[in-house]
């Protein structure tokens, strides 16, 4: 995720800049580089908030994978259930069709 980084906070801190006679200003390169080490630690910030995140995101969605395999077997034993009686009742149907047959319409 960060393997472009090229610097730590404490490399850019211990930078040192060679001063020259029409070189750049040594406090508005510390000022400079005090910029870059808050954003670097708002980037590491965002970056552990990320993970923390991640983590979360990843146990909640391990939590539904197991509550819905959980559903699909009670819907599952519901299903077998229904058809064991549907299939119940189909064989009452079918001895009371047989028994009017062998006995008679009245019964």
């Amino acid at each position: 995720m960060f393997e472009n980084i090229m610097y730590t906070r404490q490399d850019i801190v211990d930078k040192d800049f060679p001063v020259v006679t029409r070189g750049y200003s040594p406090q508005e390169v510390d000022k400079f580089l005090d910029s870059i080490i808050k954003d670097e630690t708002e980037y590491i910030n965002i970056a552990n908030r990320l993970r923390k995140d991640n983590k979360y995101l990843e146990e909640e969605n391990s939590r539904l994978k197991s509550e819905i395999r959980r559903l699909k077997e009670l819907n599952s034993a519901s299903n077998d259930l229904e058809n064991s009686r549907t299939t119940n009742l189909d064989i009452l149907k079918r001895l009371s069709s047989l028994e009017k047959t062998v006995y008679g319409k009245d019964i």
